[in-house]
């Protein structure tokens, strides 16, 4: 009896130290269950609960990137996905786009913060002037945001060879796009 009841403790204790994962949490090597090692051909197990795209596009002499896009039970969008090799099974994830706003950092960071949220969270790295987006390194935990060129000063709108400035970004612009890039 003292046996079992040793056996039982023990399982109890394993298994209450279990770490969960939450499955809406960014960091600079995983989102929720998703981690850079993870084969495409686990994604389906993973988002069990969820609905799985796989997009066939183009074909694989042109090396046309395929996306995996996952939907919640209701039909929200979650995430899409980028392989890191077209066609292949057991390739992994070379990109990671965040379309659900649960999504955030460990600081609370997510689509729904503000660009001052993001600067006064993390440290910034390079801006990338593009046509219609102010593209924005996060370089602590791997990510880019994207922030709309409207929300800009009207001579940074139409002029994708100007510098932008992290003090040329207004403080309650929106974060339209986040991506976390796993290929390196």
């Amino acid at each position: 009896m003292f046996r079992f009841l040793s056996i039982a403790a023990l399982i109890i204790t394993l298994v209450s130290c279990q770490k969960k994962v939450d499955p809406f949490r960014i960091s600079l090597d995983s989102v929720g269950h998703l981690n850079k090692s993870t084969l495409v051909k686990d994604i389906r197990t993973i988002f069990s609960n969820d609905s799985v795209v796989m997009r066939v596009a183009g074909d694989e002499f042109l090396g046309t990137s395929n996306n995996i896009e996952i939907y919640d039970k209701e039909g929200n969008p979650l995430l899409s996905l980028e392989r890191s090799e077209a066609f292949d099974s057991i390739a992994t994830i070379k990109t990671v786009q965040i379309l659900d706003p649960r999504f955030k950092t460990e600081k609370g960071f997510g689509l729904s913060s503000t660009f001052k949220e993001l600067k006064e969270q993390y440290a910034l790295g390079k801006i990338t002037n593009t046509l219609s987006l102010a593209l924005v390194n996060i370089d602590t935990i791997g990510a880019y945001i994207g922030i709309n060129k409207k929300e800009l000063p009207e001579n940074l709108l139409f002029d994708t060879n100007s510098k932008i400035e992290v003090h040329q970004i207004p403080d309650e612009a929106a974060i339209k796009y986040l991506w976390l890039d796993w290929s390196e």
